[in-house]
């Protein structure tokens, strides 16, 4: 899909956020890809089957990552549908862009950009996001553009992460972590409002209220997340990225004086933990949220 409005657009500089993303949290996310791929999709493959989507339609896919959801989308929609897919992330759009050669898909597109400035208007017919909105750094912003690049009638749905005890995969290392590091102060530097800022059911409600949606619907769904594909995989996975990796990080020479007893703390709790096929998996619970751009 040809985007003239936005692609033509003079570049923006990156907001404090999208650096930080760009320079810390890429590497370590890329490095951890074989986690977060396969533990995100649990939430994802329950929610597909049931999607408004349909052969022919225009489709975007904001916070697409490495564009697995992206490249689903864009079978989904056939030859005769287009799909972009719209990330902040340099390396993860490097890594989507080269997959995407790979697949032999035509109708896929990546886009460099900010979800909250950059989106052309009336373009697509359905919004997405897996785990993306949740960082706007101005969450109405955010969703008022993703429902201004819906035609009238258009539909979005996101998948946000529920309430950290609702979330144990995240919020248990970061609670053992707490034990032996203070919290990082007011002037860390940060993903953004965090993984669980969208958790609040009435508060994102008025949100995408605010942004102008209707026929706004939560479903819960709760699925096993994978960690690692053993014990010492989790605990690097833990102390990198997350709540619990945000603390040990803003710790700096501390953390690494107390890493030992840090990671038997999480060596032991991770082990007392379930088992898959592909490793280590802890309970998690997200809320998939559906709505509509009115006007048709």
């Amino acid at each position: 899909m040809s985007m003239p409005d936005t692609a033509a657009a003079p570049p923006r500089e990156d907001t404090e956020f999208v650096r930080f993303w760009n320079e810390v949290l890429a590497p370590k996310f890329t490095r951890f890809r074989h986690v977060l791929v396969g533990g995100l999709t649990y939430h994802s493959e329950a929610v597909f089957p049931k999607l408004p989507v349909r052969e022919g339609d225009r489709v975007l896919d904001v916070g697409c990552g490495w564009g697995d959801t992206a490249m689903k989308l864009a079978r989904i929609v056939g030859p005769q549908g287009e799909v972009v897919g719209i990330d902040c992330c340099d390396a993860f759009l490097a890594d989507a862009e080269a997959d995407l050669k790979k697949s032999g898909l035509t109708n896929l597109s990546f886009l460099r950009g900010d979800a909250e400035v950059a989106l052309p208007e009336g373009a697509f017919d359905f919004a997405f996001s897996r785990f993306g909105t949740m960082f706007f750094a101005n969450p109405v912003a955010g969703l008022r553009n993703m429902r201004r690049a819906l035609r009238p009638g258009g539909r979005m749905v996101h998948i946000v992460w529920r309430a950290p005890a609702d979330n144990p995969w995240l919020s248990m290392a970061k609670e053992i972590v707490l034990r032996h590091l203070p919290a990082p102060g007011e002037d860390a530097r940060t993903c953004g409002p965090g993984p669980f800022s969208m958790s609040d059911e009435a508060t994102v409600r008025k949100m995408m209220e605010v942004a102008g949606y209707t026929d706004i619907a939560f479903e819960r769904v709760d699925a096993p997340v994978r960690v690692g594909d053993d014990v010492e995989d989790a605990i690097a996975f833990q102390l990198a990225i997350g709540p619990a990796g945000e603390v040990f990080r803003e710790a700096g020479d501390l953390a690494e004086v107390r890493r030992p007893e840090i990671e038997a703390a999480l060596a032991k709790a991770i082990d007392a933990q379930a088992r898959d096929a592909d490793g280590i998996v802890i309970d998690s619970s997200s809320w998939v949220i559906s709505a509509r751009n009115p006007g048709d």
